[in-house]
């Protein structure tokens, strides 16, 4: 809003305006610090460091990954990466299947003392890999499902033909398809956070996915020339909690500008959920119609790689893992599978978490109280 030259003791302003050097645009930090008073300057430098910290949380660097590794295979979706220590010896390998919803797959290896990787490891798997699932580019645009179902088939032949199977998110739905479609492949399947029924409870994504016409989803795939640009479902995670997102963010950072483990905290959060990735128009416009609106699933009308899925052919033991408080996917999403898939109940395991659903993967609780817990489950049926 520009003020009104007429404002109260705007005479009384311009007769005490600053040399023309102190006004020119360059000079301001020079212009506002001539005119404090001595304890004030710490203010001063504080608002200076809020401005290049909020530049920072605005357009950070790339997410980088946290423990060493080496990429076992380069395909068109993926990049198959390999986290296993030397020592691993022949034990059936785990697989993160991490979500490709447009964020990338570093949220599986945070960061040092906080990363799902080293607590796997820590906890006694030692082999340990991760789906690294590549920002879609032009020539990725018609990337349907079924590629990217294809590909993950590929990486658990390169493991040796069968891994235990954790499922992250919209990873999860993926890792259950593969499982329907090749049932000896999966030892056991881990969900976290994974829609599996999209109707089943009461969730905002829910609404979301059948109140906007599929002429919405279409318009913003056309927009983005053929792909789901990462900026429009950031802006629309965003839009689910606009004042923590727009306000309280940057109120946290300026009341926190001189707590340095602060501001490194948030600085490596924003870095990843800050650099969204671009999604295959095809590959999201079929998950929101096949799986968000028609469930088809669920409902076993699913056709993956030239068959209809049925979740009744899972009947690997598998864990299910909800947030109290997810509001992307809801426990129900997550716990429905129990009566879907074709698992004996005495092999299934439902747990409910407090937290929401990030912290499912990267929570200091929950990798420190539960995964631990599910790594002794997986190495149980080893």
């Amino acid at each position: 809003m520009t003020e009104s030259p007429s404002q109260p003791g705007a005479e009384a302003a311009h007769k005490a305006a600053p040399s023309f050097e102190q006004s020119l645009p360059f000079f301001w930090p020079v212009s506002a610090a001539l005119n404090l008073e001595e304890d004030a300057f710490r203010i001063f430098g504080d608002n200076l460091d809020f401005l290049a910290e909020a530049e920072k949380l605005n357009d950070p660097k790339p997410p980088t990954w946290a423990t060493s590794n080496k990429m076992r295979l380069d395909m068109d979706t993926m990049r198959l990466l390999d986290f296993s220590d030397a020592a691993a010896g022949a034990a059936t390998p785990v697989l993160i299947d991490a979500p490709y919803a447009g964020h990338r797959s570093t949220i599986a290896d945070y960061d040092k003392g906080q990363s799902l990787v080293e607590t796997l490891m820590n906890s006694g798997l030692r082999r340990v890999c991760v789906t690294d699932w590549k920002p879609a580019t032009p020539e990725m645009r018609d990337f349907d499902i079924d590629k990217y179902l294809a590909e993950l088939n590929v990486a658990i032949d390169e493991l040796g033909g069968q891994v235990h199977l954790v499922g992250l998110c919209q990873g999860g739905w993926l890792s259950a398809m593969l499982a329907a479609r090749f049932p000896h492949k999966v030892k056991t399947l881990v969900l976290a956070g994974s829609p599996i029924d999209t109707d089943a409870g009461d969730g905002p994504i829910k609404h979301m996915a059948h109140a906007l016409p599929f002429q919405t989803y279409q318009k913003m795939v056309e927009l983005g020339g053929g792909l789901m640009p990462g900026r429009f479902m950031l802006a629309g995670w965003k839009n689910m909690h606009p004042k923590a997102q727009y306000l309280e963010k940057y109120a946290d950072l300026y009341r926190n500008i001189e707590d340095k483990s602060y501001i490194v905290r948030t600085e490596k959060f924003e870095r990843w959920y800050e650099n969204p990735l671009d999604l295959p128009g095809r590959y999201y416009l079929q998950a929101i119609k096949d799986l968000f609106k028609d469930n088809l699933f669920a409902k076993g009308r699913f056709k993956g790689l030239g068959r209809l899925l049925n979740l009744k052919d899972v009947t690997c033991p598998t864990y299910l893992l909800a947030g109290e408080a997810d509001d992307i996917t809801t426990r129900e999403q997550v716990f429905a599978a129990e009566h879907l898939i074709g698992t004996p109940p005495q092999n299934i395991v439902r747990r409910l978490v407090p937290g929401g659903h990030i912290g499912l993967f990267m929570g200091s609780r929950t990798l420190k109280e539960v995964w631990p817990d599910i790594a002794s489950w997986i190495i149980s049926y080893d």
